[in-house]
């Protein structure tokens, strides 16, 4: 069910994690030192899987941390997984800027929610200071057995499958085992969350099968960069709307954007109730 004419709209702020939130990949700052390589070696290869064996990448990579894990052996158990988030760095800001926006939303009478749509492990993901801040986190998964052992990969989430977790959240469908729901046709106006009140924030040419498609029904997508060239290409080939420093301090570029993404959004959802209302009270006359 789509929310009711009187309660606040909602805005869905999406985020990659790795580079986008997290200054690295999140197996770089623990995980591969523990496992006794250099991260360049790691993703070689990772990377060399892939192509030997014409495998997803991302299934490559899940399948080098299990392999080097027991061949080290490192603890493959979830909570030793989930324990190694602790040790994951942010960009400067990021540990304040959930509430901040959220509030911000507030003062609109908007209902902000923040959302993870990671190719990472949602393990490590569990284990960093902000994961409490995500209404939910749609990410990669090992599947345990009973001696909480990781086994097999559970959810495997890749550069394009990534675009399924919009129409998710689009739809209200966060139960990534309901299939049934999200393909269901929904009438736009039943649609918790529409494109137009969505932002997606991402680092780099994994994030553009999203991007492209918030940006393209309506809603704003944002490149964040630490080298601003790659991020140039994507505004130039119209992938994004804008381009930031990845800095999410307050007065920030990004802060910025974002804040007035949100203003807009509140502004014309607003507009659209008004007239709406005066649309249903001319059929009433």
């Amino acid at each position: 069910m789509g929310k009711q004419p009187t309660d606040h709209p909602t805005i869905a702020t999406m985020y990659d994690f790795d580079k986008t939130l997290s200054t690295k990949d999140m197996q770089e700052f623990t995980f591969i030192p523990k496992v006794k390589m250099n991260p360049s070696d790691f993703w070689k290869g990772a990377n060399k899987l892939t192509k030997e064996n014409k495998m997803d990448g991302i299934l490559a990579y899940m399948y080098q941390m299990i392999f080097k894990a027991k061949s080290e052996h490192v603890p493959i158990k979830r909570g030793a997984f989930v324990d190694l988030g602790k040790d994951v760095e942010f960009y400067q800001g990021v540990e304040t800027w959930f509430d901040r926006i959220t509030t911000y939303g507030k003062m609109l009478d908007i209902d902000i929610e923040h959302y993870i749509i990671s190719s990472g492990l949602r393990e490590i993901i569990e284990g960093t200071r902000i994961y409490s801040k995500f209404k939910e986190v749609f990410a990669c998964e090992y599947f345990y057995d009973e001696n909480d052992v990781a086994v097999w990969p559970k959810n495997v989430v890749n550069y394009t499958t990534k675009t399924q977790f919009v129409f998710r959240i689009n739809k209200g469908v966060l139960d990534i085992s309901d299939d049934n729901s999200l393909n269901k046709y929904t009438p736009d106006e039943n649609r918790p969350v529409p494109f137009r009140n969505m932002i997606y924030i991402g680092d780099g040419l994994t994030d553009v099968p999203c991007m492209k498609l918030v940006k393209v029904n309506g809603g704003y997508s944002i490149a964040v960069y630490q080298e601003k060239q790659k991020a140039e290409d994507l505004i130039r080939d119209g992938r994004v709307n804008f381009i930031a420093k990845a800095d999410y301090q307050e007065n920030s570029e990004l802060d910025t954007f974002v804040r007035d993404i949100i203003s807009k959004m509140a502004m014309e959802d607003n507009l659209k109730r008004r007239s709406e209302e005066q649309y249903k009270e001319s059929k009433q006359t």
